[in-house]
């Protein structure tokens, strides 16, 4: 499995949601902009900050939250 480095949450970086390298990028901006066509050589052009690994590691990110599962454990 892929390592998801670049991928942070901090509560003081965009409310705790994932964000790329710390950066006010969250993950949902960068899968909503390739989710609507938008090609990663755009992407780098929108926000010069960014780079290319850290674009292709929010899909990947979102792709391994969206198979996450809550269990409810029992209480005593």
């Amino acid at each position: 499995m892929q390592q998801l480095d670049r991928v942070t949450q901090a509560p003081e970086t965009m409310g705790g949601r994932p964000s790329i390298r710390g950066t006010r990028v969250t993950v949902g901006t960068v899968v909503g902009r390739i989710g609507a066509g938008r090609s990663v050589e755009e992407l780098l052009a929108d926000d010069p900050y960014l780079e290319r690994e850290d674009i292709a590691q929010a899909p990947r990110y979102a792709a391994r939250r969206a198979e996450e599962r809550e269990i409810a454990l029992p209480t005593a």
